[in-house]
């Protein structure tokens, strides 16, 4: 199962109305990604980051996982991820720090500040598969993620 879903009230970010929230999806019938838009209107100093939550979680299946990218219409206007590329895991949904909000980490590499739009887009979201390899230990397979954005970084 792949989805999206608003996350609870209680994990949605910046006071707004949810029926203003535009829900990720493909522009094009053979899209590969899924479009991601803020809710809210930001200011990105120059050379400088902020996080923006998109108020959705993305459910996957146990073998899958997405990756947060940026888009090259961004990219030309010199508004990168943060961190390169997002990899989030099935296990990121409706963990109990934020329910799986999805945040993008932008980053503007201009000598002016960057205006971000409600509705405008922010990133895009790629499904994938994985696999493990045959001698994979496992070492961690009964743990359970307790954080949300950045929480297996310890």
């Amino acid at each position: 199962m792949r989805k999206f879903e608003l996350v609870k009230p209680e994990f949605m970010q910046y006071g707004v109305d949810p029926k203003t929230l535009k829900k990720p999806y493909r522009a094009t019938k053979h899209a590969v990604c899924y479009d991601c838009f803020s809710p809210i209107d930001i200011e990105i100093p120059p050379e400088s980051t902020r996080l923006v939550f998109i108020n959705f979680k993305a459910y996957c299946n146990p073998d899958e996982g997405f990756i947060l990218a940026s888009t090259s219409g961004l990219g030309k206007k010199g508004l990168i991820l943060a961190n390169g590329i997002g990899i989030i895991e099935s296990d990121y949904a409706d963990n109990e720090t934020n329910d799986g909000n999805i945040g993008f980490l932008l980053h503007n590499l201009n000598k002016m500040p960057y205006m971000v739009r409600a509705g405008d887009k922010i990133g895009q979201i790629f499904f994938f598969k994985f696999l493990t390899t045959d001698d994979d230990a496992e070492t961690n397979s009964n743990a359970k993620r307790t954080g949300g954005f950045g929480s297996t970084v310890k």
